[in-house]
């Protein structure tokens, strides 16, 4: 499918990435205790369903690659904020993962990949699985690595400062990305902008 055909789909979608935009940052999240989801998250996924937006959540986690953590880990993380969302009636519709790094330790997930962000692989097969129209849709990030992974499938990207993105926020001046506090703000910005 070309990204003109793209065009005639019907479902938008909210892309995010998960830490430091969902959840709080914590250098290679490993386990579910460690989950911990931003308040103004709740309220942000609460807006783009009240919009009919697609969750999708596009993450690197090269931690696999590194052996710091296992697939089955990385589950149990996702398992753990459908938990949370649950409590405020929410679900992601999917989450989509790259497990490799070209430098990682174990050989089977230390390769160069058309996922890993800002590749722009699990974008791409999120919009072939949900029948997604990118230019209804929108990606949320808080690295240059998220934005340009959208910018790579024409989909605009919003860079917010919680997570690494206070480190981008000078790259992301002068590439004139728009840079919000928040995913809520991000969320509140987007959805007016787009109706």
């Amino acid at each position: 499918m070309t990204l003109g055909m793209y065009q005639m789909s019907q479902n938008k979608a909210c892309f995010l990435d998960r830490d430091g935009v969902i959840i709080e940052e914590v250098n290679y999240l490993s386990s579910p205790d460690q989950v911990k989801v931003f308040p103004e998250a709740i309220e942000a996924l609460k807006l783009l369903r009240d919009n009919n937006y697609k969750i999708i959540i596009v993450t690197n986690q090269a931690g696999v690659a590194r052996g710091y953590f296992k697939l089955t880990d990385i589950s149990l993380v996702h398992d753990k904020i459908d938990e949370i969302l649950s409590r405020h009636n929410l679900s992601i519709d999917s989450y989509y993962y790259c497990p490799h790094h070209p430098k990682g330790s174990v050989p089977e997930y230390s390769i160069e990949c058309n996922c890993r962000k800002p590749m722009p692989g699990m974008l791409l097969e999120a919009i072939d699985d949900h029948n997604i129209n990118i230019s209804k849709s929108f990606l949320i990030g808080d690295k240059m690595s998220d934005i340009n992974a959208g910018k790579n499938v024409n989909c605009p990207g919003i860079l917010v400062k919680t997570g690494h993105g206070s480190e981008y926020v000078k790259e992301a001046t002068i590439n004139n990305i728009i840079i919000k506090d928040n995913i809520l703000e991000a969320v509140e910005f987007m959805v007016r902008a787009k109706n």
